[in-house]
């Protein structure tokens, strides 16, 4: 595919703000829409895509200069560590995503203590880079899990990108703020906490409408993303875009008796999944999220 050279001046002007780029980086059977269809327990007995796909967006974000943040599975690290080094070689963060994408609200607190401990460890030797930053599988930090945001401070993380503020079926918190905050620091004596860094909604009216990436960008048209994306930066505010390497790959194996709806959450548009990104790359600024928000951190 061709990469746009220059931004479509008709749609957007630049704004000076830098965005925060991030990756989940997590196989396509390994999302929470596929649980029931593919478990833990059968995750070997399909072809893993993670690694090629990931190093398609590093050449990706090599082409463009663009250095992003890598929300990584330790399960993905324990398999692919020279993966890891490479994303460190070309200047990128890498963070946590849980050992095995399992959702907060299905572990205890002693559970999820054990699983980012882990998590950070396995990627910080490979990496040999501190890891600071937490994202939790499919959002699912809520107001139901909130105990995890002073788990994940006491283990030594500083941030999270685990809450969408928006109403949505498998995740959600509408009611939490549309821009970093520190929600625990009333609760825990003494201490802000650890900082929250939501993914990006604008507003239409007191609506909140998802922009920060993912389906949302696969359904929207690009003309609507621009719009909603300057609309967040017109504000003043950094946003927080997300992708994951299977959105670049329309030829990952087909998950049979899937029910409408998880097949166009998963499968639409993926085939124009890269030049919409790349159009995103070319008509903002971006750089990895602790960077973007290294003076709250």
């Amino acid at each position: 595919m061709s990469a746009p050279n220059k931004p479509n001046t008709a749609t957007t002007a630049r704004s000076s703000i830098t965005n925060a780029m991030s990756v989940d980086v997590e196989d396509y059977f390994q999302v929470a829409a596929f649980e029931d269809h593919i478990p833990f327990s059968k995750w070997n007995n399909w072809p893993c895509r993670v690694e090629a796909n990931t190093d398609r967006l590093l050449a990706i974000f090599d082409q463009y200069n663009i250095h992003a943040t890598f929300f990584t599975l330790g399960w993905v690290a324990q398999r692919f560590p020279a993966l890891i080094q490479r994303i460190v070689a070309g200047g990128h963060e890498v963070a946590g995503h849980s050992m095995n994408h399992v959702r907060i609200f299905r572990q205890t607190p002693k559970e999820f203590k054990e699983d980012i401990v882990t998590c950070k460890k396995i990627i910080e030797d490979i990496s040999g880079q501190k890891v600071i930053g937490y994202r939790a599988p499919t959002y699912s930090i809520n107001h139901e899990t909130l105990w995890a945001l002073d788990i994940l401070f006491e283990a030594g993380y500083r941030y999270s990108s685990s809450i969408y503020p928006v109403y949505h079926d498998l995740y959600g918190m509408p009611d939490a703020p549309r821009f970093p905050y520190y929600p625990r620091q009333n609760i825990v004596p003494d201490k802000r906490g650890i900082l929250e860094i939501p993914i990006t909604t604008t507003l239409i009216g007191n609506r909140r409408i998802p922009c920060g990436g993912g389906g949302y960008f696969r359904l929207y048209p690009v003309a609507l993303t621009r719009w909603a994306w300057n609309r967040v930066n017109s504000e003043g505010k950094p946003g927080v875009f997300y992708c994951h390497p299977w959105e670049f790959d329309p030829e990952q194996p087909r998950v049979p008796n899937l029910n409408w709806k998880t097949k166009i959450r998963h499968y639409l548009n993926l085939e124009q999944m890269e030049d919409r990104f790349k159009s995103m790359l070319v008509d903002y600024n971006w750089d990895r999220v602790d960077k973007v928000y290294k003076e709250s951190l």
